[in-house]
């Protein structure tokens, strides 16, 4: 059973790995999700997460200033969720533009870095509720034998700090 620092240090190593998430402002009546890409800068375990973006893209005009924001993130084989909370801002750092820049991200602005649509999003992650999977055919078999499901999967969610 995973504690949940193991947890946490499982949601670090899957969002460097699978990098993609579902990102929203937490404004009511609004369902302003769009699918991005994070990177994280440097070797630490903590945020903030960095987003390549366009100035002209629903979601950041939506942006006004920094703003209450969350992800939701499934890794690649669906062992690990999350939804993350946070405060999402428009932060053109060139320091962290020319850190992060690379060839997939540079495929998306024909001017460059210096590219006049090029939006850097920082989501500084403040809490995450994680949810670790089990794989559906053993809990399946447990539930055969008289296991409760439920029990299994009490000890395999963790609510975290992340600031």
């Amino acid at each position: 059973m995973p504690t949940p620092n193991e947890l946490e240090a499982k949601l670090w190593k899957a969002l460097r790995s699978d990098m993609t998430v579902m990102l929203g402002l937490e404004r009511s009546g609004d369902n302003l999700m769009r699918p991005m890409t994070v990177q994280i800068d440097g070797d630490a375990d903590h945020g903030p997460l960095w987003i390549f973006s366009a100035k002209d893209t629903e979601l950041v005009k939506a942006l006004a200033g920094s703003q209450n924001a969350f992800m939701s993130f499934a890794d690649k084989g669906h062992d690990l969720f999350a939804r993350i909370n946070g405060t999402l801002a428009l932060d053109n750092d060139r320091a962290v533009i020319d850190r992060l820049w690379n060839r997939f991200v540079a495929a998306w602005y024909e001017q460059g870095k210096d590219d006049p649509k090029l939006a850097l999003l920082r989501f500084d992650p403040h809490q995450a509720e994680i949810w670790e999977n089990e794989w559906s055919l053993i809990a399946g078999i447990k539930l055969l034998f008289g296991s409760d499901p439920k029990e299994d999967y009490a000890d395999k969610t963790a609510n975290v700090r992340l600031d």
